[in-house]
């Protein structure tokens, strides 16, 4: 039997119902949060060990709606660019080149940054092989991650490494969502992921609707994301983004959009009505230049929406801090200095983000019951001082350094700032030596030799 753990004295956050905050403890038994409640409610019956919380913030774990683990290798080599050249020119050319173990260096990268910015769980979307290897990853080093291999059986730029049948890309889908889904107490969840509309056949995105909703798995896709793909979505469909993926069943509560940029009034209806998610991702939005999402307009829609950092390529940092900020301070100029508040925007980094996975009664607050997603943050810093308003704190002041400690299902993860499920050197010297070999293998010039 595995000693409670206590986690005392911080000021805790819980994004319950009530929007309770206040200063206590909360109690870990096994995978789940066995009570909580301000100093001296909470009395453990086992021996227990104690966390000193004084002086922290104590917050639910986040969780990103939309990442790619299997880019975090390239951070730094796409510079610069607009989407559909940064995708043709680069972003496929380095996917297609993967091998196991360079996606194994990538998986390790990303979820090791993940997890020490107090990431507890993500919508992932991998490259269109290997996709086992993240899955073995996630199991590994304890992560809660939702994930699918990319689906692309359209368009004649896609390197050999990308290319594949409909007929395959659906069938190795339907043998990825029968291991890996609800694995490991639920805590990997399979998403079938078609890339986008520009890269799927109609009879793809069809026939991975109906199965996604069979099988009762997310679906998870790009739509609207950037000027020029737009253009070539209307050239090729005689219709906007979310209203082609609309008409072939691509929409639907068990459906995530990635970006919704450029969203029409029609489409905006379309998300409501049907109860599609959005997921957010300001950093990418403007880093390539493909505008600035409407998030005020489609929350006042009531349509959920989820914040994500994307890839490292694009971003390059998956830091939650820096898109939370970044969420309410973008909507301000246009829709005054009220739009966005933190707590909206913590509200949409946790339990925005359970939602559109399905998983709001399991993670996304502090409840009791509730699985064991824990973050403390380390609020005793000049930048975070004084804590008038936590949620403040959170948005508008805390960086992903200041996480101390982190929780998945009750595994303490990262302690005192410091992984302690993986190897931090040992990440690190896999990433040096694998991505040269993603390189060579995508004929790209050779990167600047490391410090």
């Amino acid at each position: 039997m595995s000693a409670d753990i206590l986690v005392e004295g911080g000021t805790v956050v819980t994004l319950d119902p009530e929007r309770r905050v206040f200063v206590g403890d909360v109690l870990l038994r096994g995978h789940k949060i066995h009570a909580l409640g301000p100093t001296g409610k909470v009395r453990p019956r086992r021996v227990t060990q104690t966390i000193d919380a004084r002086g922290c913030l104590v917050l639910p774990g986040f969780v990103q709606s939309h990442v790619h683990l299997c880019q975090a290798l390239f951070r730094g080599l796409a510079e610069d660019q607009v989407l559909l050249d940064w995708l043709s020119e680069y972003i496929w050319p380095f996917e297609g080149a993967h091998t196991p173990a360079s996606l194994r260096a990538s998986a390790r990268l990303g979820i090791a940054e993940l997890l020490l910015g107090g990431t507890t769980c993500a919508l992932d979307m991998g490259t269109v092989k290997h996709t086992d290897t993240l899955f073995r990853v996630a199991d590994q080093t304890g992560f809660r991650l939702t994930s699918g291999k990319a689906m692309m059986d359209k368009g004649h730029i896609r390197p050999g490494g990308l290319r594949e049948t409909t007929e395959e890309s659906l069938r190795e889908s339907l043998r990825l969502a029968k291991r890996w889904h609800n694995k490991s107490k639920a805590r990997l969840r399979y998403a079938f992921a078609p890339r986008f509309i520009l890269s799927c056949t109609d009879e793809l995105l069809r026939t991975t609707a109906k199965m996604a909703r069979e099988l009762g798995c997310l679906l998870h896709t790009h739509a609207s994301e950037n000027p020029g793909e737009m253009e070539a979505v209307r050239a090729a469909t005689g219709k906007d983004n979310v209203e082609a993926l609309h008409a072939l069943g691509c929409t639907g509560d068990n459906v995530v959009l990635a970006h919704c940029v450029w969203v029409t009034a029609k489409e905006q209806r379309v998300l409501r009505e049907t109860g599609t998610h959005v997921a957010h991702c300001p950093s990418t939005n403007l880093k390539l230049s493909s505008g600035i999402a409407r998030v005020p307009d489609l929350l006042q829609a009531g349509i959920n929406v989820g914040i994500g950092a994307d890839g490292a390529p694009c971003n390059n940092r998956m830091d939650v801090f820096t898109e939370m900020h970044l969420a309410s301070l973008l909507q301000k100029p246009k829709y005054g200095p009220a739009a966005m508040p933190a707590q909206t925007v913590v509200e949409m980094a946790t339990l925005g983000g359970a939602r559109l996975l399905g998983i709001e009664d399991q993670v996304g607050s502090l409840e009791k019951g509730k699985r064991a997603d824990v973050v403390v943050l380390d609020a005793k810093k000049p930048h975070l001082r004084p804590v008038v308003d936590p949620y403040t704190t959170v948005v508008h002041g805390a960086r992903a350094g200041d996480v101390r400690d982190v929780f998945v299902d009750g595994q303490w993860l990262v302690r005192d700032g410091e992984l302690t499920q993986m190897d931090l050197d040992d990440i690190l010297g896999d990433v040096e030596r694998e991505v040269d070999g993603v390189l060579a293998r995508a004929g790209a010039v050779p990167r600047m030799r490391r410090p």
